[in-house]
């Protein structure tokens, strides 16, 4: 099969494509986001422990996180579209098993069939974009797929409350089944694109998953403090063991499962490195805030989401205009400033009045957005854009991973600082998270010396 449009697709064949990733993301992002706050109910309506109902989050997370560079890897030998298809299929077929469920295992084991759909969604959705959009549009189309995932991240509480005030805790599932359907109908749309004449490689895939699901599940465990320290030795090291035996494997395969070829472009590494740091702040201050609010400030839940959303908010008028900005000016500028500011609004967050109004957080909240937003979207087209275009899928994989591996550390370390200080474990965290921020800072910098000009030569898709 040979690729059938050289430079996005022809109007308006690309809008449809447009709304069947916006479709897929959407669904994936929302699903996330609204589980959270259904799960008191699921645990009461299922007679389970608060902890025992986390396992709906967590086993949806994690089997993403163990599949995706497997699952991008396959989209090139299979056809990105034909992955997604698979993906819009089985999160539709899932959400309805999870709105059928009657007990917490039958509920977990959806969720688990839900992840891989989801996986499936995430590992080429990027990918797919590259394909879509014209290459001098490009930026502007990672914008936009920014200002969805933040648009779905910031109604997803709204969404679920709207849904458990009128209906009980299945509808949030049941409603996928029928977008599911109508974007399914609606994927012979998507580009089709030249496939890869490799075999999947089983053992590197299985490997992959060892690999992240142990380091991710060790890295939580440390959250727990120091009393399992063993056990949490144990699990590192064996992710480790497996790591180095990966990359051992991969060194000389030409398009390896996991992309050690891309991240040899020093601007692909550098734009990887840049996400991991961002996403961990991210997660750092996302987590703490709320707990702040509500135990040291004595906000209500209500009040708590209110105070969160203009954070989202700001990513939403802020990504698109920072990818239209990505096609004319370097991300290393670009993103450098973008964490600038995002460090700077996580320390001021930090040394907030002892007593603060609504506004006081408001236009704080409103900085670390759009400096988030600044960052993310020039950084995404820069990663994608770095790697040849047979390699757009394990680019694509590596970014979805990066962002996890971000989100997973900072979420560990949240819980790690909150044992470790007992009092002001907020401005803890929210200091770390700027330090990440500032690290992040000086990361995208490095791609405007000698080493990123380097980049552009080895990459040759891409000028930053």
């Amino acid at each position: 099969m040979t690729m059938e449009a050289t430079d996005g697709l022809p109007v308006p064949r690309r809008y449809w494509a447009i709304l069947v990733i916006v479709l897929g993301v959407t669904m994936a992002v929302l699903d996330g986001a609204i589980a959270n706050v259904a799960l008191p109910t699921i645990a009461r309506e299922l007679n389970a422990s608060a902890a025992q109902s986390v396992w709906v989050v967590n086993a949806y997370q994690l089997v993403i996180m163990v599949s995706l560079l497997a699952l991008s890897s396959l989209g090139e030998i299979v056809g990105y579209a034909r992955i997604y298809r698979i993906g819009i299929a089985v999160f539709g077929v899932a959400s309805l098993a999870c709105a059928l469920s009657d007990s917490l295992t039958t509920l977990v084991l959806a969720r688990i069939l839900q992840g891989v759909g989801a996986a499936c969604i995430m590992s080429v959705n990027t990918a797919l974009l590259r394909f879509i959009y014209p290459r001098a549009q490009l930026g502007r189309g990672m914008g936009f797929n920014a200002f969805i995932v933040a648009l779905a991240s910031a109604v997803g509480p709204t969404v679920a409350a709207g849904i458990l005030s009128v209906a009980s805790w299945q509808w949030i599932f049941a409603i996928n089944v029928p977008l599911s359907a109508i974007t399914f109908l609606l994927i012979g749309n998507l580009p089709a694109v030249k496939r890869a004449s490799r075999r999947f490689d089983m053992v590197s895939a299985a490997l992959t998953a060892i690999t992240f699901g142990l380091f991710i599940i060790g890295i939580d465990g440390l959250g727990e403090g120091f009393d399992h320290l063993l056990r949490v030795g144990v699990q590192l090291a064996v992710a480790g063991a497996c790591g180095f035996w990966l990359v051992r494997r991969q060194l000389d395969e030409t398009a390896p499962l996991l992309p050690v070829d891309l991240m040899r472009i020093p601007l692909f590494a550098l734009s990887v490195c840049t996400s991991v740091l961002s996403f961990a702040a991210q997660m750092l201050s996302y987590v703490a805030l709320p707990f702040y609010f509500q135990n040291v400030l004595g906000r209500d839940a209500v009040q708590t989401g209110l105070l969160m959303t203009p954070w989202p908010i700001a990513i939403m008028f802020v990504a698109p205009l920072a990818g239209r900005l990505s096609d004319r000016y370097p991300a290393g500028v670009l993103g450098a400033i973008g964490m600038a500011a995002f460090a700077s609004g996580l320390a001021l967050m930090a040394f907030l009045p002892a007593d603060p109004t609504s506004g006081q957080i408001v236009w704080r909240m409103v900085v670390c957005g759009a400096g988030f937003a600044l960052f993310q979207s020039p950084n995404n087209r820069t990663l994608i854009g770095s790697a040849p275009m047979e390699r757009t899928g394990g680019a694509s994989g590596m970014l979805g991973t990066a962002r996890l591996l971000g989100q997973t550390t900072g979420t560990a370390l949240v819980a790690l600082i909150f044992n470790l200080f007992p009092q002001g474990e907020t401005k803890v965290a929210l200091l770390t998270a700027a330090c990440f921020a500032l690290a992040a800072m000086g990361m995208s910098s490095l791609r405007l010396t000698p080493l990123g000009r380097t980049a552009r030569q080895e990459g040759g898709n891409v000028t930053d």
